[in-house]
């Protein structure tokens, strides 16, 4: 992802989440995708739509012991 795509991802992540503490950060090995912080925290990737450019698709996991 370049910086563009990444501050327009990182606004929209921002507003829909309504935390401006949130943070996109480039991944050292791969170019079409972010890690998403929030604070120190990694919640999740941000991945470049292969299929619809301009896309992107937003991968969160939820482990178990997260819910307890």
């Amino acid at each position: 992802m370049d910086d563009k795509d990444t501050k327009k991802v990182e606004a929209h992540l921002r507003r829909t989440f309504g935390n401006p503490g949130l943070l996109l950060k480039p991944r050292a090995k791969q170019k079409d995708s972010s890690e998403v912080y929030i604070g120190d925290e990694f919640i999740g990737v941000v991945y470049q739509d292969e299929d619809d450019d301009g896309s992107f698709m937003f991968e969160m996991a939820i482990l178990a012991e997260d819910l307890d």
